[in-house]
C-alpha cells in the first residue's frame, strides 16, 4: 500500500486532500500541531495521528520515525503576521519564517533521507502567491513563502534528477471554507479542486514533471 505524509493538518485543503488519498487507497499518517479536532477526520479515512511542532528539528525526526516511509510527503503549515514593517514584532517575525519555511527545510530533508535509497518519491509543498509577490504591510508572509519558493526550485534541481519529484504549489486567491462560503461564483478555490491538482502532480509520468504550478479562481487579477 502506498502512504502519505500530510503535515499541517487542518479542514480545508489538507482535510481534502486526506480523503482523497484515502479514496486512491493510500495509507495515511496525518500531523498537526494540535490534533484534538482530526478525531472525525482520521475515522474517516483511516489515519494515524501525530502532534508536531513543524518547525522543532527534533519533533520533525520524531515524526518521520513514527509514521514511517512514506511514497508522498505533503508540507501545509504556514503562519502569518501583518503590518507595517516599523511596528512588527520580531518574535512574530521569526515564527513566520520558522513555521513557513524553516519547518519545509526540516520536512524536505527529512523525507529526502527516506526516499533517496529508494530512488522515488513525491514531495509537494504548499505556497501562495507571496511567494512570488510581496504585498505591502505583509513582508514575515512574502520573507517566508519567498524562501519556501526557493526551497523547492533548490531541492527540484538536486532530488528529480534522483528519481524524487519536488513540486511547490503557488496558491492565488481565497479558499473556500464554512467560514468563508463561495456565493456561488467559482470566485474562490474549492479545496478539494485544489487537492486534484495535487493529485495529478502525484500522478505525473517522470518525463513531464513539474517542480512549479499555479492555481487560481478565474477571476483572480495577476
Amino acid at each position: 500500500m502506498a502512504k502519505a505524509l500530510i503535515i499541517g493538518v487542518g479542514d480545508g485543503l489538507s482535510a481534502s486532500l486526506a480523503r482523497l488519498l484515502a479514496r486512491q487507497g493510500y495509507g495515511l499518517a496525518l500531523a498537526a500541531r494540535s490534533i484534538g479536532k482530526l478525531g472525525p477526520l482520521a475515522a474517516e479515512t483511516g489515519a494515524s495521528l501525530h502532534a508536531c511542532d513543524a518547525a522543532d528539528p527534533a519533533a520533525v525526526t520524531a515524526l518521520f520515525d513514527a509514521a514511517g516511509a512514506a511514497d508522498v510527503v505533503v508540507y501545509n503549515p504556514s503562519y502569518r503576521i501583518r503590518g507595517p514593517i516599523a511596528e512588527l514584532d520580531p518574535a512574530e517575525v521569526q515564527k513566520t519564517l520558522q513555521v513557513t519555511a524553516f519547518g519545509a527545510f526540516l520536512a524536505v530533508r527529512e523525507a529526502a533521507r527516506r526516499m533517496l535509497p529508494a530512488g522515488r518519491g513525491t514531495i509537494l509543498l504548499s505556497g501562495a502567491s507571496a511567494g512570488v509577490k510581496g504585498y505591502a504591510e505583509s513582508a514575515p508572509f512574502a520573507m517566508g513563502k519567498f524562501a519556501l519558493r526557493g526551497l523547492a526550485q533548490s531541492a527540484a534541481r538536486e532530488l528529480q534528477p534522483k528519481g524524487i519529484h519536488v513540486a511547490h504549489i503557488v496558491i492565488d486567491g481565497g479558499i473556500r471554507s464554512a467560514r468563508r462560503p463561495d456565493a456561488g461564483d467559482d470566485a474562490l478555490l474549492d479545496p478539494e479542486a485544489i487537492a486534484e491538482t495535487y493529485w495529478q502532480l502525484i500522478r505525473q509520468p517522470r518525463s513531464a514533471w513539474s517542480w512549479e504550478i499555479e492555481i487560481r479562481p478565474w477571476v483572480e487579477r495577476f
